[in-house]
């Protein structure tokens, strides 16, 4: 099925969740979308959406100054050699200059021919002065072409400096981004009853199983059902991986091993098979090879939102383990948990395995809203605020 029709049919059979709200509070819809229960689950979707959304950005910046951190290591150590060749090169042109200094006083190699008692040796000496002078005129090029070089690295060594530091806001920006986002939701979740809380994650999850509905009624998914399709064996590996993070907090901008953000953990869990991915879902939906949904195949990862702005490893049997949001934790969700953008595969050139036992999944893997509003809170010692913005990460 095409992406924009897939993501018409959940989305559709979300609206319809939601409609329930009527049912759920006994009251009309409001004109405040906040005023009724569906109205909340509303906001809360799209403020998660964002802090996702930032919390990525927030990834690509982190990623842009590791690789600029090293590009500004690796010029300033050039930057070292060329000033040390340069050094170098001018205590070599000092000698010589002072070489032609001390035997300025001599005879000029014309004049000691022709007085010379020895001609032959004289010619040596001629010699070995014709030498010299190209030693000097080498040695003068080599210091030239080494003060080029070393203006050149520092410019550069400049340039990489002012980048990091553009880098450096840019990352701290996104931070500050995503630290107000997950204010609001707190300050949204705090003034909510235990029973409206238990309300919105039965809503959210008749949201999710009518969107799963539409899906598999769609078709979109038919060969992606099939109970003897297998990874690959790079597949299996990451997928085995993932499931052994189950019930481990989300955390933005976290790559394990104690918390996740939804990209840190496909990422952990594709290079625990062996094979690296790039950090953020939006370059891992961009650069990966693309599949269509009815081929997935377990381990395969599967992308949601326009924006590429949430990603999760492909179970089997219309199921994914993933990170969900701040406040859940790493679990088993139906695929239509949310939006469909596609899927993309780690490794397309690899056959599938001839047979698979699937992970066993440990007790509880299915619980808990999606959302992250199901009352559960991370233990105490994770990390559920924004990551300090410090050079070492």
């Amino acid at each position: 099925m095409p992406g924009r029709l897939l993501r018409m049919v959940c989305t559709g059979a979300l609206a319809g969740a939601l409609a329930l709200s009527t049912t759920v509070t006994g009251t009309a819809a409001p004109t405040d979308p906040t005023d009724s229960v569906g109205g909340l689950l509303t906001r809360l979707r799209t403020l998660y959406q964002e802090t996702e959304r930032a919390g990525e950005a927030y990834n690509a910046a982190d990623e842009s100054l590791k690789k600029q951190a090293a590009d500004t290591r690796k010029t300033g150590a050039r930057l070292a050699a060329a000033r040390t060749a340069l050094q170098k090169g001018r205590d070599e042109v000092g000698r010589l200059a002072r070489q032609q200094y001390r035997s300025s006083g001599e005879l000029s190699p014309y004049l000691g021919l022709l007085l010379s008692a020895d001609p032959g040796e004289a010619l040596d000496q001629r010699r070995l002065l014709a030498r010299a002078a190209r030693e000097r005129a080498a040695a003068v090029a080599r210091l030239q072409t080494a003060e080029k070089k070393a203006d050149a690295l520092a410019a550069a060594s400049r340039t990489a400096l002012e980048r990091r530091t553009a880098l450096l806001g840019g990352r701290k920006k996104q931070k500050e981004t995503v630290e107000a986002k997950l204010r609001e939701v707190e300050r949204l979740l705090a003034g909510l009853s235990p029973d409206q809380l238990a309300r919105l994650a039965s809503l959210e999850t008749q949201a999710t199983a009518g969107a799963q509905s539409a899906l598999l009624g769609s078709g979109a998914l038919d060969g992606a059902l099939d109970p003897t399709r297998t990874p690959s064996e790079a597949g299996g590996e990451a997928l085995r991986f993932a499931v052994g993070q189950i019930g481990k907090p989300y955390e933005w901008g976290a790559e394990g091993p104690a918390t996740y953000d939804c990209s840190g953990l496909t990422q952990a869990a594709w290079a625990a098979a062996g094979r690296e991915l790039p950090r953020t879902s939006q370059e891992q939906w961009e650069t990966l090879p693309h599949v269509a949904l009815t081929d997935l195949r377990p381990g395969d990862l599967v992308v949601y939102f326009p924006e590429a702005t949430h990603i999760a490893l492909y179970l089997g049997d219309g199921m994914v383990v993933h990170a969900p949001r701040p406040g859940a934790r790493i679990k088993v969700s139906p695929i239509a948990a949310n939006p469909l953008l596609g899927a993309v595969r780690p490794d397309p050139a690899a056959r599938p395995l001839d047979t698979f036992a699937p992970p066993e999944l440990p007790a509880g893997a299915t619980d808990g809203a999606d959302e992250g509003f199901s009352g559960d809170r991370p233990p105490e010692g994770s990390r559920a605020q924004a990551p300090a913005a410090t050079d070492s990460r």
